[in-house]
């Protein structure tokens, strides 16, 4: 088998993980579809420039998180219309009482200010996730965002069960010392 064959077997091998993780970030199958089928592409025709500074799967996922703001930014003026179906018979009624109340009463909505903090907390803990040490960093995303596990993690990087239960349980506490000191303002000593 050549390393070309070898190259596109590995890179079909992750199409599902990719494809999961494009359909979380664009809710829309075929947006998705088209995010990986790009992202396959690239990284086929960027072998030469894989340099083999980090593993396939991160340099492809690299790949994808590009495509997919490629694919936002072309898909941010689209609307979509949908034609009232069959599900949409009634539901004024499913929704509203005779009198025109709520059947049941909304739930209260996140103000701008709860929404803008939220975001601020998920760009801190990034930060607090970039400045896990390289192997540690490596562990916790390949847990915790690709969602890969034990076993593949420990065949990954070659390290036993027990070494890597250490690892995540070092990266999540230094992320609890990083967002204790960049978010919650508690310093640890």
């Amino acid at each position: 088998m050549s390393e070309e064959q070898d190259f596109s077997e590995q890179l079909h091998a992750m199409r599902p993980t990719l494809l999961r993780l494009a359909q979380l970030q664009l809710r829309n199958t075929a947006w998705a579809e088209d995010a990986v089928s790009e992202t396959l592409l690239a990284a086929l025709e960027g072998e030469k420039r894989f340099a083999q500074n980090s593993k396939l799967q991160t340099w492809v996922v690299g790949i994808l998180k590009h495509k997919v703001l490629d694919q936002l930014r072309l898909r941010q003026r689209e609307c979509e219309y949908e034609p009232p179906g069959d599900d949409e018979e009634g539901f004024e009624d499913r929704v509203y009482t005779p009198d025109g109340r709520f059947r049941e009463v909304p739930q209260d909505w996140e103000t701008p200010a709860d929404a803008m903090q939220r975001v601020q907390f998920f760009q801190v803990l990034e930060a607090c996730m970039d400045a896990l040490p390289g192997q540690l960093g490596r562990v916790f995303l390949m847990r915790e965002w690709l969602e890969l596990d034990s076993e593949a993690i420990c065949q990954e990087l070659r390290i036993t069960s027990t070494n890597l239960w250490k690892m995540l349980s070092r990266a999540r506490l230094r992320l609890r010392q990083c967002l204790q000191t960049h978010w919650f303002g508690l310093e640890t000593s």
